[in-house]
């Protein structure tokens, strides 16, 4: 299997879906949002599924769909969850580089809503500050390459992104 393809970790809010789609225009690479093949094959937003479902479900079929991409030069925006199933990270760093959008606590609650109508997978009485410190450790196991942000304009992260991958693609 090729290692030419580039995923994207983070936070939601983080800027996966954004970065990731001008990233891919930038290399040339096709760009895949597993987050948008969970809707496609399950017909629903994020959000229902999880309340249909509830989480452990939900991050079931969010490690399917990551396991199941096959794909060579492409970016990968993958949901903010999917770094709680081990099988599912290691098909992904079989397909490639994995990048971790860090960005401070205080920038991703600034970005982000109502939770629940997002379609986070989030525990029973967590919070985003609980959210926050429970998966950052996880994102840097699994990241490559931890690209630190800090709220900076798209071009800007596009571009420390693409720094970051040089000599790596």
């Amino acid at each position: 299997m090729k290692k030419g393809n580039i995923i994207l970790i983070g936070m939601p809010g983080s800027g996966k879906t954004t970065i990731g789609t001008e990233l891919s225009e930038v290399l040339g690479y096709g760009y895949i949002d597993s987050d948008s093949v969970i809707v496609a094959r399950e017909g629903k937003r994020l959000n229902e599924i999880i309340a249909e479902i509830g989480r452990e479900a939900f991050l079931d079929i969010e490690a399917k769909v990551n396991s199941e991409i096959c794909a060579d030069r492409c970016v990968i925006a993958t949901g903010g969850s999917v770094i709680y199933r081990e099988a599912a990270m290691q098909k992904l760093s079989a397909l490639g580089k994995i990048v971790y959008l860090k960005l401070p606590y205080e920038v991703i609650a600034s970005r982000l809503g109502d939770l629940q109508k997002r379609g986070v997978a989030l525990k029973d009485g967590y919070t985003l500050k609980d959210l926050y410190e429970e998966r950052a450790p996880l994102y840097e196991k699994y990241a490559d390459i931890c690209v630190e942000l800090h709220g900076e304009p798209i071009a800007e992260c596009v571009v420390a992104v693409a720094k970051s991958l040089r000599g790596v693609l």
